[in-house]
């Protein structure tokens, strides 16, 4: 494997970045603070092509690889990690299923706007009392003539009061466990369907979070996406993807709180002098800065083995573990170099503190990821 970036890479990466401090940074803790979804920023996203980076030019994408997408989430991150979720649901969670299952009639009316940034997309998988155990998800499906009957509560759904449209897991017959699952294709203004209460957070605030209740709603058969009984097969081909993902969000979280650190520690003066000059300063910020390129290796060795082709679940769950449980390492030593200002709301470190939980849930909890490695060894 060559750790050398490719010229694409490095350009795309400085573009990222230019984008973030330009534009982002300046308006990321204003737009946190008010809990707001960021509609200019996202359309902005769209027509810079951040949303097709997985898909084929002739949807309107630029079919990039694992490792292209990894650099954009990952410089995202170090703006705002609202937004950056916002993009990974957008073009990996939200389209994923549409595009390798759909038929060309929904590509079209779906797919190539939500990768322009015209329509909003959201994934929905946990329930009130099934997150990991998706055995015991309750909504289900019944076929009735020419369509199916959704029944049943999602909750904790990304971007759920604004999106268009959503892909919904469900039970076609639940006898048959795992194996009698789907993934079906909602769109907004279907009859029986329904947003509920939205979910406040301490973290994430730009990324609205809601439920979506299924009461007898009525959609098409041609909604099925995949085979009938695939959809667990499905959601394991696409769980390493995530993963890393989650993993490259955290190495754009923990980037931006060493950042702010190297920063903080050469203006804040004990003693007469920057604290930086200290030794437990300094010690401090060779620890995160290890552990942040230890994560990175383990993030994007993992990319690249996607992009290989290769079956790599026991090194998505690494670099997903290590990651996210670094980037809180991380900025919890922040907050302490900062000493009282780590909590005060002028700096964004604070923010930084309270956004790292959230990658800790995603793709999988580090008890659970710890198990799959174990099995996988």
């Amino acid at each position: 494997m060559d750790f050398t970036p490719t010229t694409e890479e490095k350009l795309f990466r400085k573009t990222v970045a230019t984008f973030v401090e330009k534009e982002v940074m300046l308006v990321a803790d204003e737009l946190e603070n008010k809990g707001e979804f960021p509609t200019s920023l996202f359309k902005r996203a769209g027509k810079l092509g951040y949303f097709g980076l997985r898909y084929p030019s002739k949807y309107g994408g630029t079919e990039t690889n694992t490792i292209m997408f990894c650099i954009l989430c990952e410089e995202l991150a170090r703006g705002w990690l609202s937004l950056a979720m916002i993009t990974a649901m957008q073009s990996l969670m939200g389209t994923n299923f549409i595009y390798r299952f759909g038929n060309e009639n929904q590509k079209n009316q779906l797919l190539v706007p939500a990768i322009k940034g015209e329509k909003i997309a959201a994934f929905a998988l946990t329930e009130p009392g099934a997150g990991t155990d998706l055995e015991s998800i309750q909504t289900t499906v019944k076929r009735e003539k020419n369509n199916f009957i959704l029944n049943g509560t999602k909750t904790w759904i990304t971007n759920a009061p604004l999106a268009d449209f959503f892909t919904v897991l469900a039970y076609t017959d639940k006898s048959k466990g795992l194996k009698g699952v789907n993934f079906f294709l909602v769109e907004k203004g279907t009859p029986g369907f329904s947003i509920g209460k939205k979910i406040d957070k301490i973290s994430v605030r730009g990324g609205t979070i809601a439920e979506i209740s299924f009461d007898d709603c009525q959609i098409p058969l041609q909604n099925m996406l995949g085979k009938d009984g695939e959809g667990y097969p499905q959601l394991q081909e696409i769980l390493a993807e995530i993963r890393v993902m989650t993993g490259a969000l955290s190495i754009g979280l923990a980037r931006r709180a060493l950042e702010e650190c190297i920063k903080y520690s050469q203006e804040r003066k004990q003693f007469g002098r920057p604290i930086g000059s200290f030794q437990a300063i300094r010690m401090k910020l060779g620890e995160i800065s290890t552990d942040l390129e230890a994560a990175r290796l383990l993030v994007y060795y993992a990319a690249w083995l996607i992009d290989q082709k290769e079956s790599c679940m026991k090194e998505a769950s690494m670099a997903k573990l290590f990651a996210s449980e670094m980037a809180n390492r991380a900025v919890d030593e922040a907050t302490r170099i900062h000493g009282a200002y780590g909590i005060a709301e002028e700096f964004p470190i604070q923010r930084l503190f309270r956004d790292a939980r959230f990658l800790l849930y995603g793709g999988g909890t580090s008890e659970i990821l710890k198990l799959i490695i174990g099995r996988e060894l």
